[in-house]
């Protein structure tokens, strides 16, 4: 994301939690090179809830765990606090380990089953070097945050969890060593309706209570509007849109975004955004396009769209889209609709 695309995103070092320049990741195979994730870069505000959102293989579960340094990164920088991620050696970033975490979209296949609850929250504590008097206490003051009774559920183990209790374990197993940053990687998507907005809930309350700063990965887009504060969409390993969730709801500027909220049943019953649907798959990214890597899929392609990369610009205060036409959607009716 290079030239005037970048502007909104060189704010004071001070003022960030996490930068991410230029973020490559890439995947050697016997088919070629797959491009998971290029030249993404953004900034992640202290206190803030950034919400990624695309398609299934667009690149936002690679992103999220390449600035935790869980991917192998081909180029870019990831810089937390000051100190760069992606060059850090291993006796650097073990103790800043203890300051991002990730939770995981199976909670269940992320926890240990030979381990009870208490066992894997104090786990956590022991890896930290929370003095041994210490962690037994800590494990079930995390564990009550997070709406379990420590004398019921810490005897327990994984397998004799319900999905969203398993989620709670998880998020308590997070917290329990006090982070600065978490990743939640689809952490609702494999629950029901009705447990995905108690996660959502108690993510919020845990948000301030821990003066947490979170990245959150989703396609969900009615959760992305009710966690987020920010938004970045992505296609095909690229960023297209980002701002403010009420501004990206309201007026999304680029049409896979547009794409993306009409695909809302509430939205496209009420109207929607006029224009053509998205249709075709999303290409591979062994030979992703060129130019805009939307525009195979996109109905306002033109010529320029298959021999330019498209800049990220701004569009609006705090909000950004990296199209050549990203001016053409105010011209098609925007219908905004909540979500």
């Amino acid at each position: 994301m290079a030239g005037t695309g970048e502007a909104h995103l060189l704010v004071d070092a001070e003022g960030t939690v996490l930068s991410v320049r230029h973020l490559q990741v890439e995947y050697r195979t016997p088919g070629g090179v797959v491009h998971a994730v290029s030249d993404v870069s953004f900034d992640v505000r202290p206190g803030e809830t950034l919400g990624l959102v695309g398609e299934s293989g667009c690149g936002k579960s690679t992103t999220g765990k390449a600035v935790l340094r869980l991917e192998k990164l081909a180029g870019g920088q990831v810089v937390y606090r000051g100190q760069d991620l992606a060059s850090a050696k291993r006796g650097t970033l073990r103790p800043l380990r203890r300051k991002l975490q990730m939770i995981f979209q199976d909670p269940v296949s992320s926890l240990n089953p030979r381990r009870s609850v208490r066992e894997l929250v104090v786990e956590g504590l022991t890896i930290a070097g929370r003095p041994a008097a210490e962690r037994r206490e800590a494990a079930d003051r995390v564990l009550a945050d997070v709406g379990l009774d420590p004398e019921r559920f810490g005897p327990l183990r994984p397998r004799q969890l319900s999905g969203g209790q398993a989620q709670r374990v998880a998020i308590a197993r997070a917290l329990a060593i006090r982070p600065d940053l978490i990743v939640c990687d689809e952490p609702v998507s494999a629950l029901d309706v009705s447990v995905q907005a108690q996660i959502v809930n108690l993510l919020h309350d845990l948000k301030d209570e821990h003066a947490l700063t979170l990245v959150f990965i989703s396609h969900d887009l009615s959760v992305v509007r009710s966690v987020c504060d920010r938004v970045m969409v992505m296609y095909l390993g690229r960023i297209c849109e980002v701002g403010d969730v009420d501004s990206v709801f309201a007026a999304p500027a680029h049409p896979y975004t547009r794409a993306l909220l009409d695909s809302v049943p509430r939205r496209r019953a009420a109207g929607g955004f006029p224009g053509p649907a998205l249709e075709g798959d999303i290409p591979s990214p062994l030979d992703p396009p060129s130019g805009c890597r939307f525009r195979t899929r996109c109905p306002l392609a033109t010529e320029r769209c298959a021999v330019e990369v498209p800049e990220v610009r701004a569009v609006g205060d705090g909000h950004f889209a990296a199209c050549h036409h990203a001016d053409a959607p105010a011209d098609l009716g925007r219908v905004p609709v909540s979500v």
